[in-house]
């Protein structure tokens, strides 16, 4: 069975990994190596070319999920709405009252800001002008929009302006997107830039939790933003879940 699978054309042999990071959300270039009979050279370039092709995510050792999050704002917000609302059902019950409540950019932090009761008083800060607009209606929320320069695909402020107005707030809360949910690799998202502006936005809160709808969970992306344990809890469609149950 080894020999008939070393033996395997390279896009029959690709399509077999592909199929098996599907069923096991990991692939272990040393374990296939041995499992398939080829060197861990062809796989680390077989994971390399689907990685370049935007079917995976490269991770040290292997490969696993590469995020759905990463397409564009526009294509964002017909992904997994459903779970997103759920997710943002979940999150509202974390904001009381008086509340200073840092809202990350993103489909599934919009998807909060909608939810939000409309005789809300709280403060609500935010480097995205998406947020800031939806939250417009909302008479008794005040609104503290952090400027800078625009990063399209997420829609929110990024870079060292943006940074520096975030270090004069505080708030009780940060409600963080990212595009990524791991339980080995953490938090993640695809820009450096924004990875830094999420850590700097975490460091302003008491408290910092991750809104995780479904298909952000077992998913990595590029750019490292916290370790799981770096934050208070994690929102899914089922409800509120401690770091460790992820």
């Amino acid at each position: 069975m080894k020999y008939a699978i070393s033996c395997m054309l390279v896009s029959e042999r690709r399509e077999l990994l592909l199929a098996r990071l599907a069923g096991e959300g990991k692939l272990v270039a040393r374990d296939l190596a041995l499992e398939l009979g080829i060197s861990e050279d062809s796989v680390r370039r077989d994971l390399r070319d689907l990685a370049a092709a935007g079917l995976c995510q490269r991770v040290y050792g292997g490969a696993v999920p590469v995020s759905r999050a990463l397409a564009d704002y526009a294509t964002r917000g017909s992904v997994e709405p459903e779970s997103k609302r759920r997710v943002a059902a979940h999150a509202v019950g974390l904001i009381h009252p008086g509340h200073r409540v840092i809202l990350d950019g993103g489909t599934t932090t919009l998807a909060v800001a909608r939810a939000l009761p409309l005789d809300l008083h709280a403060t609500v800060i935010t480097h995205s002008p998406t947020i800031a607009a939806a939250l417009v209606p909302h008479p008794t929320v005040e609104i503290l929009l952090l400027g800078g320069r625009i990063y399209k695909h997420s829609a929110v402020a990024c870079g060292a302006a943006t940074v520096e107005a975030a270090a004069a707030v505080t708030a009780d809360l940060f409600l963080l997107g990212v595009t990524g949910v791991h339980r080995e690799h953490g938090l993640t998202t695809g820009d450096p830039e924004e990875a830094a502006m999420k850590r700097a936005l975490s460091a302003r809160a008491a408290e910092t939790y991750v809104l995780a709808s479904n298909e952000k969970l077992g998913a990595v992306s590029a750019y490292r933003v916290l370790d799981l344990d770096d934050v208070t809890g994690v929102v899914t469609e089922s409800g509120l879940l401690d770091p460790a149950e992820i």
